[in-house]
């Protein structure tokens, strides 16, 4: 790597990053899309669409995401991760669809940046006031170290002597020029009036757009006097105009050099920490601080967690993570953040007095600064956005994850309407977002189990065209809904659910053999052992979350047999179909399972 790749650039001034725009930079022969987020956040990223590599600096910055102008693929602030394909709505982007990013910082007035600089950007004691000023960007067809001579002969006028004889344009006695400062990209320049009485001191840039385009980039050290902000603009906007004209002379009677080559180069998937596994084939790849608990509702309590080193991955509205705690236990917990908030994760755990234990020791024992480890987001409950309308209905702490699709929703001003079902106003959790939902969200709250019945009739009859339906709560209200959806003429394929907890009553007495086509293995599943373990005993890892047969991360692809769904994430066309199983519950009716793997 060159010593200018090492090296920070000035590569656009704050005022270019006009709000919900996106920039067109350029930095060594790299193109990039430059854009300020809603929260301040500044993106430098390569300026292409992973799908067909058109400009993203032609895309629509909606403040929180970056939207491709061809195909609507949607990148997150922060990461550049896909977030989701208008081609494939039903599907949580992977991972790897994630754009190249580079480092960003604000100083001067500048944002600079670099293919993979060092330390932080250069600090300059007369910059160091805070009073500056940024100067129009000028192009020059030029090499930067043409452009860094020229500008140590550069001369302009002090402040106060600007428009008046003398003033470093032809008239008079003019400026004195003193270069105080130079680089291999930058250069500091005091000019002092004949009489002493006023000086001005700029430091200029040499921005190497590529090997023959340089931009110059000036910072005054001052803010100028009350009313000649435009005069000074104006009187610098000159001087470097000719001084372009100059140097482009010269630089055409030089023979041109060789173009800089940037390498697009396949981005990799950077995780904080990847430490050994709490339990074989379950991996808690991040590290994680909370950095907030509070009470989110009765019994509920919510937490903040950043990441410890690098950038938390993307996710999308739907999606989970695996908390790993003491003694053994993993539990998952939805996502519940707005799209582009990527600095944090926030989740919601509802205390459960006869569960495991896992809400216990996150209620009682995590405290804010704690560190915990966790999974990558996975999202098996993906929010379509193609739909006319989209209901989505909440019970209890059922909310989290349809807070993550409503706010998304709300922000590309897509038609929905969520429907939270809670025993009283206090048990809401996150009640502070719902309030920011307006009109949309409608409380139903106190009811009984037949009063719940009954509103799920009402709002779930007469299904409209284009309408897809998104439940998450306790068990035995995703079975009703599911039930009055189909009775309403509902189509699996518009009816999404998630449940808390598998219910079923799963008999493990069978004994069978499963064939992986893709190894060539033939094992032997033992009655008491289920197909996820024996394919983990015999080294064939299976990706998994819940492993009780709730959350569909351990689906596989069945080729022949027949099957005992023991989960509650296929629904029953699924399961007819007999195309897919869950791993970690069901099991084979037949003597023998042929499986995709």
């Amino acid at each position: 790597m060159s010593t200018a790749e090492r090296l920070w650039h000035p590569l656009a001034s704050l005022h270019d990053l006009v709000p919900r725009h996106v920039f067109w930079g350029r930095l060594l022969g790299r193109e990039l899309a430059v854009w300020r987020a809603d929260d301040g956040f500044v993106n430098v990223w390569e300026n292409r669409c992973l799908h067909r590599g058109v400009r993203l600096s032609v895309g629509t910055n909606d403040g929180r995401e970056l939207i491709c102008r061809y195909h609507g693929w949607r990148y997150a602030s922060r990461t550049a991760g896909c977030t989701y394909i208008p081609a494939h709505p039903a599907d949580a982007p992977a991972r790897t669809i994630c754009n190249r990013t580079f480092p960003s910082l604000e100083r001067y007035g500048l944002v600079w940046s670099g293919a993979d600089p060092d330390g932080e950007p250069p600090t300059f004691d007369e910059l160091e006031s805070g009073q500056t000023l940024a100067l129009r960007g000028v192009a020059v067809r030029a090499p930067a170290g043409l452009v860094i001579d020229a500008l140590s002969r550069h001369r302009f006028s002090p402040t106060a002597r600007i428009g008046v004889p003398g003033d470093g344009n032809g008239a008079g006695a003019g400026p004195r020029m003193t270069v105080t400062g130079r680089g291999d990209y930058h250069v500091v320049l005091r000019a002092e009036s004949p009489d002493g009485e006023a000086a001005s001191t700029a430091v200029f840039f040499a921005q190497p757009a590529d090997a023959d385009r340089t931009l110059v980039r000036g910072v005054l050290a001052a803010e100028p006097e009350p009313g000649s902000r435009i005069p000074v603009w104006r009187h610098h906007n000159s001087a470097l105009s000719q001084l372009r004209d100059a140097v482009e002379a010269e630089a055409r009677r030089r023979p041109p050099p060789e173009p800089m080559v940037a390498a697009i180069e396949q981005v990799p998937i950077h995780l904080s920490q990847v430490p050994e596994p709490a339990q074989k084939g379950r991996r808690a790849a991040l590290r994680v601080q909370v950095a907030r608990k509070w009470q989110a509702a009765v019994d509920v309590a919510g937490f903040d967690l950043v990441s410890i080193a690098g950038q938390l991955p993307t996710f999308q509205p739907g999606a989970h993570i695996d908390v790993h705690l003491a003694g053994g236990l993993i539990r998952q917990y939805s996502l519940t953040n707005a799209p582009g908030e990527l600095d944090r994760y926030r989740i919601g755990v509802k205390l459960e007095p006869d569960g495991g234990g896992g809400s216990r020791a996150l209620h009682d024992s995590v405290r804010v600064g704690d560190v915990l480890a966790v999974s990558e987001p996975r999202n098996n409950f993906p929010l379509r956005r193609d739909a006319v309308r989209t209901i989505l209905v909440a019970g209890g702490i059922g909310i989290t994850p349809l807070l993550a699709m409503s706010q998304a929703l709300r922000h590309q001003g897509l038609d929905f309407e969520l429907h939270v079902f809670a025993r009283s106003d206090d048990h809401i959790a996150f009640a502070e977002l719902l309030d920011g939902l307006g009109e949309a969200v409608t409380r139903h709250i106190g009811l009984s189990p037949d009063e719940t019945g009954a509103a799920l009739e009402s709002l779930l009859a007469e299904p409209g065209p284009h309408e897809h339906v998104y439940v998450c709560g306790p068990g035995p209200m995703l079975d009703a809904a599911r039930r009055i959806a189909a009775a309403a003429g509902r189509s699996d394929d518009t009816v999404h659910f998630e449940y808390f907890a598998n219910p079923t009553d799963i008999d493990d007495s069978s004994a069978f053999t499963v064939e992986l086509a893709r190894s060539a293995l033939s094992l032997e599943v033992p009655a008491g052992a289920t197909v996820m373990e024996v394919l983990r005993a015999n080294g064939v890892e299976v990706a998994s979350s819940c492993e009780t047969g709730a959350c569909g991360t351990c689906r596989v692809a069945v080729l022949d047999g027949d099957l005992v769904h023991n989960d509650v994430y296929l629904n029953d066309t699924e399961k007819q179909q007999g195309g897919e199983m869950m791993v970690c519950v069901s099991r084979a009716r037949s003597d023998r399972l042929v499986l995709d793997i």
